[in-house]
C-alpha cells in the first residue's frame, strides 16, 4: 500500500507501538473495503482513492495526550455517535469525524461501516 522510498507508518509512530498497532489495524480494515493508496507524512497516514477518506495520526505530536492514535473519517454527511470526539465540517460536502482510538480492537464493525461509506464517497 505504500512506496518503500516514502515515509512509513513505522516512521510516524516510532517509539509509540500502540499507535503503530492501531494504524496497522486501520490499514487492514481498509483493505477489506477496497483498494486504497496510503501516504505517510510527518503528521499523519492518509488513505485515499481519488481523494482522502481516512487519516490516522498521533495527537501527542501536538498536545499532551495519552491517546495512541486518532482515526479521522471523511464522510459525506454528519453522523452522530458518542464515539466521535469531534465532528468538523471543513467543506460543503465533507464532515470529518474524529475518533480517539486506544487499542486496535476498537476498529470494530461500526467503524468498518463508516470506513466503507467514506471509501465509497472518495471517488
Amino acid at each position: 500500500m505504500h512506496d518503500e522510498a516514502e515515509r512509513s507508518p513505522e516512521d510516524l509512530f516510532d517509539g509509540f507501538p500502540e499507535g503503530l498497532a492501531i494504524c496497522n489495524a486501520a490499514q487492514e480494515a481498509i483493505s477489506t473495503v477496497g483498494e486504497a493508496s496510503m501516504t505517510v507524512t510527518k503528521s499523519q497516514v492518509t488513505f485515499r482513492r481519488r481523494r482522502g477518506f481516512a487519516y490516522v495520526w498521533r495527537p501527542g505530536q501536538y498536545v499532551a495526550s495519552d491517546v495512541p492514535a486518532v482515526l479521522s473519517i471523511a464522510l459525506p454527511r454528519e453522523v452522530t455517535s458518542a464515539r466521535f470526539k469531534e465532528v468538523a465540517h471543513p467543506s460543503a460536502t465533507v464532515w470529518m469525524h474524529h475518533i480517539e482510538i486506544h487499542e486496535a480492537s476498537e476498529l470494530d464493525d461500526q467503524v468498518l461501516g463508516w470506513l466503507a461509506e467514506a471509501y465509497a464517497s472518495a471517488v
